[in-house]
């Protein structure tokens, strides 16, 4: 016999493994991203990755459930969503032309916080005490990972125009994670990221038609075209679904709480381009984070009390 309690168990288990992959993979877009950030304007950039991650989502989707008219119904629930995950890549790339690379990382360590409020007001989402347990202890070791140990350079962050334009963003990309979940209708996540891929291309292509047309595109350093490769097929269709899939089995906030493990992520790419690695005291700040992930791991799989 099976077990009934199981297979939320499961799910949720793959939820989270997802979130994890979902972590490394977007903390190699930091890395790549910066050395092309220069290179093209942020708009054509993503108008690209939109486009190209629809063609190539778009091509699995065909090819393991189909694509058919009734999957898109309500077509305004992709514009929604492909509106919000485009404002937040655009609005990043807008606010790292001004903004440090630091205080653009603490600003990102929000959007865990910021989920957990979107998924109450949207989906009523209750964080536990648990919860918030792991989301400060995660929050603690991401900016003790951010700051490289230093307390003097988190007393120097500063507020300013690029963090207040990409805080922004992650407001946007906070909203977007419980909004799947409410508007998704059943379709399977390959066939509702192709959705929202079209949609934000099309919203993309449209924002930034002057920059695409004003973008030497045959005249882009190769390094381009490796970022804009490993942003289409990693950081963007591989980490579109694996978000599509951990938002149907996990509340919005511990989705988001895997951001507390990019800055960890990021070290490890930094230290594989080869850079220095970093001291030992962050490591301290990784073993938080990982505490905080365990915690809610512990609290999925915890057994719940039987029924009389």
């Amino acid at each position: 016999m099976h077990d009934v309690r199981g297979m939320p168990q499961n799910a949720a288990l793959r939820g989270h493994l997802a979130m994890l992959a979902f972590s490394a993979l977007v903390a190699g877009s930091f890395s790549l991203g910066s050395m092309i950030a220069n290179d093209i304007a942020p708009a054509a950039l993503n108008a690209a990755r939109f486009v190209l991650a629809a063609a190539l989502v778009g091509s699995v989707a065909m090819a393991t459930h189909g694509l058919r008219l009734q999957q898109f119904r309500a077509p305004w629930r992709f514009a929604l969503l492909g509106g919000l995950f485009a404002g937040y890549f655009v609005l990043m790339f807008y606010g790292l032309k001004t903004a440090a690379p630091v205080s653009a990382a603490a600003v990102f360590t929000l959007m865990p916080v910021l989920s957990g409020i979107a998924g109450w007001f949207l989906l009523r989402q209750i964080t536990t005490p648990r919860m918030a347990l792991a989301l400060a202890i995660g929050g603690v070791g991401a900016l003790w990972v951010i700051f490289q140990a230093d307390w003097d350079a988190f007393r120097a962050f500063q507020f300013g125009q690029g963090e207040a334009i990409y805080f922004w963003g992650c407001v946007a990309h906070a909203i977007y994670t419980p909004l799947v979940r409410k508007l998704n209708r059943g379709e399977p996540p390959v066939v509702f990221t192709f959705g929202m891929l079209v949609a934000g291309a099309v919203i993309l292509l449209v924002f930034g038609w002057s920059d695409i047309r004003a973008t030497q595109w045959l005249q882009l350093p190769l390094i381009v075209w490796i970022g804009l490769g490993y942003l289409v097929v990693f950081a963007s269709s591989a980490t579109f679904v694996l978000l599509q899939f951990a938002t149907l089995h996990l509340p919005s906030a511990k989705v988001m709480a895997y951001t507390y493990l990019t800055p960890s992520w990021v070290i490890l790419w930094e230290i594989a381009l080869g850079r220095p690695a970093p001291a030992g005291m962050i490591l301290i700040g990784i073993a938080l984070t990982v505490i905080a992930l365990l915690l809610l791991l512990k609290d999925d799989t915890k057994p719940t009390a039987a029924k009389a």
